[in-house]
C-alpha cells in the first residue's frame, strides 16, 4: 500500500544521492521506519513489543555468536566448556547470562505482542499474512529455544531432549525412523548434541529473514491500531519518525531496565537447578520439565491419558499439542466478525481473558508433577483452549453486536481528548454503528 501524503525520500549530500541511485539502501530505511512510513496516530504503549522482539532477537543472536566461539558440541566436554566460559572467558558470564535470560524476555515480549494481536485484531484482513508469518516465528522460537535448552548437557537437557525427541515415535509407520534421524541413534548422545547446537545457530538467522518478510508484508496494508479501522488520510497518521522511535526508545529503556535486573541480580531465577548438574544417563531427574514458556504446551501434550479411537494418548497429545499452533494459522477465518478491536467488542472481550486465564492455568499445570489434580485441571484448560477458538469464537463472532466504532482515527484521538479534558460528549465527532 503506499501512502501519498508519506514525504518522499531526497537525499541532499552528493555521496548520498550516488549510494541511493546505486544502493538504494537508504531509501529502504527511511521508507521501513523513517518519516517515510506513516503510522496510526493513536497506537499505545502494547505497540512497542514488536520493536522489543526485534531487539531481543538481535541480543540473541549477537550473543550467541560469541558463546559459540568457546563453546564445545561434545558431550564430554560440553558441561565443561559452560563453565570454562562462566569462569575463564573474559565476561564470559554476562554474555550468558544474557543470552541465558534474553530467552526469557524474548519469549515474554513476544507473547504480550501476541496477546496484543489478539485484543486489537491484528489477525484480520488485510494482515492475515502479518499474523501467519508471526505464527511461524512462534514455531521456529520454540524450536530453537528447545534446542538451546539441550546444549548445556545438564540433567534437565539431556532428559528433556529424552522426552521431546521420544514424541516423534507416536507417529505411526514413519515417527520412529524421524526420532532415529533426529537424535542420530536411539538416545540421546553425541550425534544428538552436534545435530542441535548446528541447528540452534542456523535458526536464529532463518527467524530474522521471516521478521524481514513480516515486516515487508506489514508495510503493505500498514500498522493496525487500537480501533481496528483503516486509516483514511493523513490526519489519522504520523511519521515513525520521530514520533515513534521515541516512543520505542521509552520502552526499550523500561526493557533494559527489568532486563538488568534478572542479569544482575537473579540471573538463575528463569533456570532450572537440575541443569546445573552433569548429564546422567542412568539417573532420572524426580519432575521432567521444559522452559517455563514452553509450560502451557507441555501441559497440553500431558492432558491425553487414555486411548481414544484405536489412537494411544500419547500420539492424541503429539497431535494436540502440534494442533494448539497450527490452530493460529486458521483464526482469522475463524473470527468472522467485521470489527477488529476488542475495545468494541464486549462479548468478544470477556472470552479473550477467559482464554488468557486458561493460558496461564495451563502454563502452570506445565510445571507441577504429571499426577492430580493437574492434570485433570490441563484436560479442562486443554478443552477449553480447542473450543475458544473452534466454537466459541465463531458463535461470539456471529451473535455478538459491537458498539459504535469512529469515523476515522482522527476522530477517536479527538473524542478521547476530549474525555480526558472533561468536555461534552458532543464536542467531538459522533461515532457511526458497526453494522
Amino acid at each position: 500500500m503506499s501512502f501519498p501524503w508519506a514525504e518522499p525520500y531526497q537525499p541532499k549530500h552528493p555521496f548520498m544521492k550516488y549510494l541511493d541511485s546505486r544502493l538504494p539502501l537508504p531509501r529502504f530505511v527511511y521508507n521501513a521506519v523513517g518519516a517515510g512510513y506513516p503510522v496510526p496516530r493513536n497506537i499505545n504503549i502494547w505497540y512497542n513489543f514488536g520493536f522489543l522482539a526485534g531487539f531481543a532477537l538481535v541480543v540473541q543472536i549477537v550473543t550467541g555468536i560469541v558463546l559459540a566461539m568457546h563453546y564445545s558440541a561434545h558431550v564430554d566436554t560440553a558441561f565443561a566448556s559452560i563453565e570454562h566460559i562462566m569462569r575463564n572467558v573474559n565476561s564470559g558470564w554476562l554474555i550468558r547470562y544474557l543470552h541465558m535470560n534474553g530467552a526469557s524476555f524474548f519469549f515474554i515480549v513476544v507473547y504480550i505482542h501476541i496477546f496484543r494481536g489478539l485484543y486489537y485484531g491484528s489477525y484480520k484482513a488485510p494482515r492475515e499474512v502479518v499474523w501467519m508469518l508471526g505464527v511461524v516465528i512462534l514455531i521456529l522460537m520454540m524450536a530453537t529455544a528447545f534446542m538451546g535448552y539441550v546444549l548445556p548437557w545438564g540433567q534437565m537437557s539431556f532428559w528433556g531432549a529424552q522426552v521431546i525427541t521420544s514424541l516423534f515415535a507416536a507417529i505411526p509407520l514413519i515417527g520412529e525412523p524421524i526420532r532415529v534421524w533426529l537424535v542420530g541413534g536411539f538416545a540421546p548422545d553425541n550425534a544428538t548434541l552436534t545435530r542441535f547446537f548446528s541447528l540452534h545457530y542456523l535458526l536464529p538467522f532463518v527467524i530474522l529473514g521471516v521478521v524481514v518478510l513480516k515486516i515487508w508484508a506489514l508495510h503493505i496494508p500498514g500498522s493496525n491500531n487500537p480501533t481496528g479501522i483503516d486509516v483514511k488520510g493523513p490526519q489519522d497518521t504520523l511519521p515513525f519518525h520521530p514520533y515513534f522511535t521515541a516512543k520505542d526508545f521509552v520502552g526499550l529503556c523500561l526493557y533494559l531496565l527489568a532486563f538488568s535486573v534478572f542479569v544482575f541480580f537473579l540471573p538463575n531465577a528463569l533456570g532450572h537447578p537440575d541443569n546445573y548438574i552433569p548429564a546422567n544417563p542412568l539417573s532420572t531427574p524426580a519432575h521432567i520439565v521444559p522452559e517455563w514458556y514452553l509450560w502451557p504446551f507441555y501441559a497440553i501434550l500431558r492432558a491425553f491419558t487414555v486411548d481414544l479411537l484405536f489412537v494411544p494418548a500419547k500420539l492424541w497429545g503429539v497431535i494436540a499439542m502440534f494442533g494448539s499452533l497450527i490452530l493460529l494459522f486458521f483464526l482469522p477465518w475463524l473470527d468472522t466478525s467485521r470489527v477488529r478491536s476488542a475495545d468494541y467488542r464486549p462479548m468478544y472481550r470477556i472470552w479473550f481473558w477467559v482464554l488468557v486465564a486458561d493460558i496461564l492455568v495451563l502454563g502452570w499445570c506445565g510445571a507441577a508433577p504429571a499426577e492430580e489434580p493437574y492434570v485433570r485441571i490441563s484436560q479442562f484448560a486443554t478443552m477449553y483452549y480447542f473450543a475458544h477458538f473452534l466454537i466459541i469464537l465463531p458463535i461470539v463472532s456471529a451473535i455478538e453486536k459491537p458498539l459504535p466504532v469512529p469515523n476515522s482515527i482522527a476522530e477517536a484521538v479527538l473524542q478521547k481528548a476530549a474525555k480526558r479534558a472533561g468536555a461534552p460528549a458532543g464536542a467531538a465527532a459522533v461515532a457511526q454503528p458497526a453494522e
